[in-house]
């Protein structure tokens, strides 16, 4: 009977034993599988990229590597992380092709600038491909106050307007600690309408000769315009209203040699307009510097040049938005990726001003109608829609991928994304030359 109960008890502690055992390996696995948590973030950014992708050169894994041990490791008091540099300046002739980082997709995001009561929205939109590829709450601006170091290097692999490849931290910084924050969102929908914001985004294109499309266009709470913008004269194709202007420093200023003998006289001024600049380059940035200071550009393409003048006297820093590297790269990597970039003139390739100032309003408005953009008929009209006595024929330059736009426009069109302007075949003509 001891004997029995010898066994019994012996027994029983073994399983005893084993069950404790068991729970304290699980409890392990459990730990282990929770960390994995952590790197999801990683792995969704890996597992984004198309293609091959390419290691940051000067720490291969530099920003998976402090993601993670940010992540894993708590901070120690006793420990100081040294101040961070610019990277050694990269250079596109390092490149044959667009370079694919494996960082390439990840994007600045902010807050909703505003909540939408707007039923027609296009944030509505069911359609499966525009919402995976439509980010709402991209960062749409560059100010100082959301660039650091770390943002510097990063953007230092993307070559402009994506990045500021070749570029140095100095001449650029200049510019962008002149950069205050803004208020946002950029447009609110009008007192006394239905809640929606109505936006009109007006090309240069020959197809708005003879379209007698300005009362539409003003009719909409906000009109956008870009480039060679003449309205003197052609108020009744193109209107007369503008309420935001996008450019560059080249536009700006080409603009008024190229356009002068069409009526062009200077960039539009409207009371109160909000001017929105791309930074394609470094001139961009001295031109920056210039308009903020009030004084002359110091350096550069434009040295010597009165940017404030070309403003016409209604430059105002609370007016004044600059578009950020991120959203950028956005519109290009998810809407206008263009095979041109595996090519070795990739690093000139980049979306028109026009296409940057239609996916800005896509982000701003909430209805969008596009005119004077490319259609597939676009060889009936002439370049320009001031080109009204002359069949002239778009122009293609190797730095933007016009057909490539012209597909996306329509196939938004299609969508119901925006509303593209389009000719019927009886409309196809260009204005004849009046008798004298």
């Amino acid at each position: 009977m001891a004997s029995l109960k010898g066994r019994f008890f012996s027994l029983l502690l073994l399983s005893i034993t084993c069950i404790v055992l068991l729970i304290l390996l699980q409890g392990n696995v459990l730990g282990s599988n929770s960390r994995t948590g952590f790197l999801e973030y990683n792995r969704f950014r890996e597992d984004s990229d198309e293609g091959e992708s390419t290691p940051s050169p000067e720490n291969p894994q530099n920003y998976r590597t402090t993601r993670r041990n940010s992540l894993m490791k708590p901070k120690s008091d006793k420990k100081t992380t040294p101040a961070e540099t610019p990277i050694p300046v990269l250079s596109l002739k390092s490149f044959d092709k667009l370079p694919q980082w494996d960082f390439e997709d990840i994007y600045n995001q902010d807050s909703p600038p505003r909540l939408t009561t707007c039923a027609q929205s296009l944030r509505n939109s069911q359609d499966k491909d525009f919402q995976k590829a439509f980010l709402p709450n991209i960062r749409l601006y560059l100010h100082k106050d959301n660039f650091n170091m770390s943002e510097w290097n990063r953007l230092s692999h993307f070559n402009n307007p994506f990045g500021f490849m070749q570029m140095h931290h100095e001449e650029v910084m200049a510019a962008i600690k002149l950069l205050p924050k803004l208020k946002e969102p950029l447009l609110l929908p009008k007192q006394g309408g239905d809640g929606c914001v109505h936006c009109a985004v007006v090309g240069t294109g020959g197809i708005l000769n003879g379209s007698k499309m300005g009362a539409e266009i003003d009719a909409h709470d906000y009109v956008f315009r870009m480039n060679g913008a003449a309205i003197e004269g052609y108020e009744e194709d193109v209107g007369n209203r503008t309420s935001v202007y996008v450019h560059t420093a080249h536009s700006i200023t080409a603009s008024l040699a190229f356009y002068q003998k069409y009526g062009y006289k200077a960039a539009p001024h409207d009371e109160g307009i909000i001017y929105v600049m791309i930074p394609e380059g470094l001139r961009d940035f001295q031109w920056l510097q210039a308009v903020y200071k009030g004084e002359r550009v110091v350096s550069g393409e434009y040295k010597n040049r009165n940017a404030r003048t070309y403003y016409s006297g209604q430059f105002n820093e609370s007016r004044f938005y600059v578009l950020h590297q991120d959203f950028l790269r956005y519109v290009r990597n998810s809407f206008l990726k263009s095979s041109n970039l595996n090519k070795t003139f990739w690093g000139i390739v980049r979306p028109t001003n026009g296409a940057f100032a239609l996916f800005l309003a896509l982000h701003v408005c909430d209805t969008v109608s596009a005119y004077g953009f490319m259609t597939p008929d676009y060889s009936k009209y002439s370049n320009y829609y001031f080109e009204r006595y002359t069949k002239t024929h778009v122009v293609f330059y190797a730095n933007h991928d016009y057909i490539l736009e012209k597909n996306l426009w329509k196939k938004l069109h299609d969508k119901k994304i925006l509303k593209l302007f389009q000719r019927t075949k009886s409309e196809a003509v260009t204005e004849k030359p009046k008798q004298l």
